[in-house]
């Protein structure tokens, strides 16, 4: 699924403020306990890492090229 800055942010807020409940658009969420919403703040960051790197927008992980020679007899 794709997630927007807009969500996560309406979640950080939340989380910031001590609700469970989110609205996004015409969709309300409320979650049942805390550690539910900051489950889902982290699978949103998550998410929008995976996004940026697929688009270019955020280096991956550095590739490594190993070169090993030996001498031949």
């Amino acid at each position: 699924m794709a997630y927007t800055q807009s969500q996560l942010d309406a979640l950080e807020s939340a989380l910031a403020k001590g609700e469970r409940r989110v609205s996004f658009g015409d969709k309300t969420i409320e979650y049942r306990t805390v550690e539910e919403l900051a489950a889902a703040i982290r699978e949103i960051k998550r998410g929008l890492f995976d996004d940026a790197v697929a688009t270019g927008l955020w280096p991956g992980a550095p590739r490594q090229i190993r070169v090993t020679t030996r001498k031949a007899t």
